[in-house]
């Protein structure tokens, strides 16, 4: 059996997963402080692909980097090309990823005690320490929730992913595109092992997930 799909899945999934908890957690502090107007619009725009169906976030990612496209020319010069590469794979999984990080960290950073960033100003403390020492670590409950769903969706993502970077055995295949690719070609045997093993990872992923809300829920209470 080659395991490459295992690998490259948990490659693109762990890749992408860092890039949106830093880019969420970036955009999702920053518009929590935002006008009320002004944060309905940016949400609009950051968590549209949530919405949108996986093979339409992968169309506009072909009409925006696709080698006939100005962009992805230009990238194409510098040996850059997202289209039928497994890199590729972590732009799609970032675009669908995103929105369940930024909504997650937003509604974390929105339910915390402002009165505690304002009682750390009075005592002398810097902004930064303030964020890193404080906010984060009363929010780190929900943000890793955010996280850990982030890496899921990642993990899982077919239709962006089969879009931009197709089917290439040992090159850009991944576990969905490889299920689909067995099942067309029917080797269900095969499929299902896939299936198997996808289910494994995600059944472990919301037992995370889970932990994760029985442990915010314990420190509400407390």
């Amino acid at each position: 059996m080659d395991l490459y799909p295992l690998f490259n899945s948990l490659r693109i999934a762990a890749i992408s997963s860092v890039i949106v908890f830093f880019g969420g957690i970036f955009f999702a502090y920053y518009a929590a402080r935002l006008p009320r107007w002004v944060k309905g619009l940016l949400d609009v725009a950051l968590t549209l692909p949530m919405v949108l169906p996986p093979t339409v976030c992968g169309y506009f990612l072909l009409l925006v980097f696709g080698l006939k496209r100005p962009l992805g020319q230009f990238l194409a010069q510098w040996g850059i090309k997202f289209v039928m590469t497994w890199y590729g794979g972590i732009l799609a999984a970032v675009v669908v990823a995103f929105p369940l990080m930024y909504r997650t960290a937003r509604g974390a950073f929105e339910s915390f005690d402002e009165t505690l960033a304002y009682a750390g100003r009075t005592l002398g403390l810097s902004d930064s320490y303030i964020f890193w020492r404080v906010r984060m670590p009363a929010c780190r409950q929900g943000i890793l929730a955010g996280a850990v769903l982030a890496f899921a969706r990642a993990l899982g993502e077919y239709g962006a992913t089969s879009m931009l970077i197709g089917y290439t055995p040992g090159r850009t295949a991944t576990i969905a595109t490889t299920v689909y690719q067995l099942w067309r070609t029917n080797d269900e045997g095969g499929a299902m092992a896939w299936v198997l093993i996808n289910l494994a990872i995600s059944a472990a992923v919301l037992l995370v997930v889970n932990m994760l809300e029985r442990k915010q829920k314990r420190a509400v209470k407390a």
